[in-house]
């Protein structure tokens, strides 16, 4: 796992570095030699143009110019002001002695004398605004984000792509699109989420000093970015002594007249990821329009209201099912009626282990007035409980409908108002996004993203599928369920991956991420296997 740390906790990491006698000056020199180590390893590296702002982070690319030009590379440095007015001390010190060793500095270029010396080097340094920017970048930068992204070249950002807020992952401007960032002792959220999935390109942490996991660790990370390894141990071999039960059952209720579709995904996604048995129950209308798509799957009618959604009399009949299978999903299609509202009410008071999707929580939110962390104990239970809101519906679970979370940060906030109520570890929040987090009350997991295909209607309801899948077949204590509901997450990512060779970027559909199912689980377990760079037969 790697530790992610907030912008603040990593001034924190860096002053404590100071007191153990790594100053900031040094620091600097530091990161400034790093950045320039992944330069010249980018392979024959003759002509390079940094872009240096007034802070701190300009003095990185001051110092990277300085150790590019001893090792022979042609440097220029562009800055908006003569090294001798450089209002802070310490990138006044290193821009003084990159120029005195004879990197060359063009000062406040015009546009087109500005594109004219980015037009054919190797390689462009940005290090013009760093991980204390916030809004919008100011004239010139703004122009000279523009130049550098028009320019064509390999890009590489010192700590953070110019523009992109560090923290959440949002550009509310030009944001450099970089094809390298060489990050500061620890990853920040805003790298791997949201628009920072775009502009970062390949990421590169660079720690500085020997002492920094330590204090990163006491730092206590927001969050933890899973690699292959975590996952371990979740995904169990198959036995030939299995049968469709002892593969775990999964029952999933949801559908109604207007949404037949969405329970039918979600349950085809639960037998492509594994589960030996599912049972699909939806409201009595809709029993002939579901059962034409599924022929594995069986499919239960219950009692409807007119409006072709469960009835209260749905509920008993519902918790008395889902008692008799190894997981329920609930949710999916179903809408936010009493009936409904009484169906998931009906299912969080059964010991079972239980997966809460798309309208179940629109019912909880329904149920608790949209503040579903002032009612802990409807949530608590023995058995497991995931959530998997997206944005909107985890805004509407803590009062925040007309403000949902906009970035990962804000998002993991919210869940952790959801999971600290609780208390437990029987709870995990999967805060879905651009970038997921999985959220218990110690931890939160952040699986590798995955493409951008992904964002299609239906989606979240594969992944409530692979979710209960992995539920049903994987028993895990409760303090597992951050890892377990990460693993679904990536393995939603690979399914992903592996619909858009065969539908392109732009052509996939819930169902083709269905298909791809098995053979991401596949994939993914080779991966976990034989990690990059690992020979099988070795």
């Amino acid at each position: 796992m790697q530790p992610v740390l907030n912008v603040e906790d990593i001034r924190s990491v860096e002053a404590d570095l100071t007191e153990e006698g790594v100053s900031v000056s040094e620091l600097m020199h530091r990161a400034g030699v790093s950045t320039a180590r992944e330069v010249m390893e980018m392979g024959d590296i003759r002509d390079v143009v940094v872009l240096s702002g007034f802070g701190n982070n300009g003095g990185d690319g001051w110092v990277a110019a300085e150790e590019l030009l001893r090792h022979g590379v042609h440097v220029s440095v562009v800055s908006p002001v003569v090294p001798d007015d450089i209002h802070g001390d310490i990138a006044r010190v290193v821009a003084t002695s990159a120029r005195g060793a004879g990197v060359h500095v063009v000062v406040a270029p015009p546009r087109q004398e500005l594109e004219e010396l980015l037009s054919g080097v190797d390689v462009i340094i940005d290090a013009i605004l760093g991980t204390g920017f916030h809004g919008e970048p100011r004239t010139p930068f703004d122009i000279w984000i523009d130049c550098v992204n028009e320019s064509g070249m390999r890009i590489v950002s010192v700590d953070v792509p110019s523009g992109l807020s560090a923290q959440t992952g949002l550009a509310a401007g030009p944001c450099v699109s970089a094809d390298l960032t060489i990050t500061m002792l620890a990853l920040k959220p805003g790298l791997i989420s949201d628009h920072g999935r775009d502009c970062c390109g390949t990421i590169v942490v660079a720690p500085l000093a020997e002492q920094t996991e330590r204090l990163v660790m006491e730092a206590d990370p927001v969050a933890w970015r899973a690699d292959l390894e975590d996952y371990a141990g979740l995904l169990q071999p198959l036995s030939n002594g299995d049968d469709k039960f002892t593969r775990g059952s999964v029952l999933v209720v949801g559908g109604s007249l207007r949404f037949p579709g969405a329970p039918v995904m979600a349950a085809m996604a639960a037998a492509r990821a594994g589960a030996g048995y599912v049972t699909l129950a939806v409201p009595d209308p809709i029993v002939r329009i579901v059962q034409s798509q599924l022929l594995e799957i069986p499919v239960l009618g219950l009692p409807a209201n007119g409006n072709g959604t469960f009835a209260i009399g749905a509920a008993e009949k519902i918790a008395e099912l889902a008692q008799k299978r190894s997981a329920t999903l609930v949710g999916p299609g179903m809408r936010v009626t009493s009936g409904t509202v009484g169906v998931v009410s009906g299912l969080l008071g059964v010991d079972v282990p239980l997966v809460i999707d798309a309208d179940g929580i629109n019912c909880i939110s329904r149920l608790t007035s949209n503040a579903v962390d002032e009612y802990p104990e409807m949530l608590r239970r023995d058995k497991p409980l995931i959530l998997t809101p997206h944005r909107g519906e985890l805004g509407r679970l803590v009062g925040l409908q007309d403000n949902p979370p906009t970035s990962l940060t804000a998002a993991m906030d919210a869940a952790r108002r959801v999971v600290w109520a609780d208390g437990g570890s029987e709870l995990c929040v999967v805060a879905k996004g651009s970038a997921t987090a999985c959220v218990s009350a110690d931890v939160a997991f952040l699986p590798k993203p995955g493409p951008a295909s992904l964002a299609t209607a239906g989606s979240g309801d594969v992944l409530g599928g692979i979710m209960a899948t992995l539920l049903a077949r994987t028993p895990v204590d409760n303090e597992d369920l951050p890892s377990l509901a990460a693993l679904a997450c990536e393995i939603h990512s690979y399914a992903g991956s592996i619909a858009v060779s065969s539908r392109g970027s732009r052509g996939v559909m819930a169902r083709d991420i269905i298909d791809a199912l098995g053979l991401a689980e596949d994939a993914l377990e080779e991966d976990i296997a034989f990690p990059e760079g690992e020979d099988e037969e070795e």
